[in-house]
């Protein structure tokens, strides 16, 4: 059945699922040529994931029929665990072998991930070259730019003809991470231009490329937070940003794969710290169950001691409270309505942020901003509570203590919760940004602790003014 006559009956899973289970049916069989041969007409991150399927001690076999080509692109494929699992079924000359193949980004981010013991074993097979690469990129600050590029790149000269560029990337572009974008650099490598192949494609061959390079070119530094190197690529639509030096030296690029990796480690990150967890380097699922408790834990012990404020708050007015018990029901629906109303202005904010669109110098703008969003809020969520609380609770539930003064209380309290929570909370991430601080830290558990805080003083006070209590 051929996959691409049927894939309009077909989805791409179940295509997967049928190619998975034929390379299995050959792998039963003991057919090795023909399952060489079909791993090897495949995508490389689809080799990578039918390893990853089949038995341990099958894995390191299969592995093995592939060239030494494709092995390195399907190694680099592999999660750290069935890398480990490949590295300590191989000879060093094979562990050599795939290493020397690997681009160098690709290595560098497993040196970093391997236990310390199978580390050392890589770099004893690795060329003394390729160790002191690895060294190199492994000393940049981590989530740096320096961090997450790579060497492989085409260089030209800015004195060679279209014909002369040609050649050099025939000769040189087969090892590179991409020949689509070249770079022009001086005798000192000083980075002085870009060059697409589609210029060089529809220029005559004596062209210089002088003459075709583009000289305005987007950049970063060594020690640039790859956060901001992202923020480039979504601005500019890049396929590759040039990382030069303090000398302005090119040093090595950053291509779409790698940041497309850096944004989901990002939003990961933010999603954690949002969640009230500390981020972890490693997926859930790779996770053991002392590592994700000790990433849980902290934040779980301060919110639950910071609830000590509102519980310090019920029992000091608790004789106020018990003249009104109508006002007691009412108050996790304050506390819920304040936690919701902050944590939307947060996770606007921080998305906002996170994404360019909004500086810690546009404070003011943004909390006039959601005050008058708060008015629009709070006076339609009090108008219908108010209308909810006499009707509802009062007229059809029979509950004698709902009466047009607690009503009123209540929805009063729930227009200035709504206020102060949604004015907190986007006013919290932009103080975080503004003095380095990751503005998730300051999202949903941490802004809903305030507000649970404030939301009964708020509630209290209010009731003491109208009930007179």
């Amino acid at each position: 059945m051929d996959e691409l006559e049927n894939a309009d009956a077909l989805d791409y899973e179940t295509i997967q699922e049928q190619r998975n289970d034929e390379l299995s049916a050959l792998l039963d069989s003991r057919n090795m040529r023909a399952l060489k041969q079909r791993m090897e007409e495949m995508n490389e991150f689809d080799v990578a994931e039918f390893l990853s399927e089949i038995p341990d001690n099958r894995m390191p076999m299969v592995f093995r029929l592939l060239s030494k080509e494709t092995a390195s692109d399907v190694f680099a494929n592999f999660d750290v665990p069935d890398q480990e699992r490949i590295i300590n079924s191989m000879t060093d000359s094979e562990l050599a072998g795939i290493i020397e193949e690997l681009y160098l980004d690709d290595a560098v981010d497993m040196m970093e991930e391997l236990p310390a013991n199978v580390v050392k074993r890589v770099m004893r097979a690795a060329t003394p070259q390729t160790r002191a690469l690895i060294n190199q990129y492994l000393n940049y600050p981590e989530d740096s730019a320096g961090s997450i590029m790579t060497a492989e790149f085409v260089d030209l000269k800015k004195y060679m003809s279209v014909k002369e560029s040609f050649a050099r990337i025939r000769r040189i572009g087969e090892d590179k991470e991409t020949i689509y974008i070249c770079f022009v650099i001086s005798s000192h490598r000083k980075l002085e231009g870009i060059v697409t192949v589609k210029d060089l494609l529809l220029a005559d061959d004596d062209t210089i490329i002088e003459d075709l390079m583009d000289r305005n070119v987007i950049f970063a530094t060594t020690t640039e937070d790859q956060e901001s190197v992202s923020e480039k690529f979504s601005d500019y639509d890049l396929m590759a940003l040039p990382v030069v030096d303090t000398e302005g030296r090119l040093v090595g690029i950053v291509t779409v794969d790698d940041i497309i990796d850096v944004m989901e480690q990002e939003t990961t990150e933010d999603f954690e710290l949002m969640a009230a967890m500390t981020p972890s380097d490693k997926p859930y699922a790779r996770s053991g169950i002392l590592e994700i408790w000790k990433n849980r834990i902290p934040w779980l012990m301060f919110l639950m001691l910071s609830a000590t404020f509102t519980s310090m708050i019920l029992t000091h007015f608790e004789s106020m409270l018990a003249v009104q018990a109508a006002l007691i029901a009412f108050i996790p629906t304050l506390m819920g309505t304040g936690g919701n109303s902050g944590a939307q202005a947060s996770t606007a904010v921080i998305r906002s942020l996170s994404l360019g669109d909004t500086e810690p110098r546009d404070a003011l703008r943004v909390a006039w901003k959601e005050l008058r969003i708060a008015l629009l809020c709070g006076l339609s969520l009090a108008c219908v509570n108010f209308v909810k609380m006499l009707i509802l609770d009062g007229m059809i539930m029979k509950n004698e203590g709902i009466t047009i003064p607690v009503a009123l209380t209540v929805s009063l309290a729930i227009l200035f919760i709504v206020i102060f929570a949604k004015v907190v909370g986007s006013m919290l991430p932009i103080a975080a940004e503004k003095i380095g601080v990751d503005p998730a830290v300051m999202a949903n558990p941490l802004i809903s602790t305030v507000t649970d805080t404030v939301s009964l003083l708020i509630y209290i006070y209010i009731a003491k003014l109208i009930l007179r209590i």
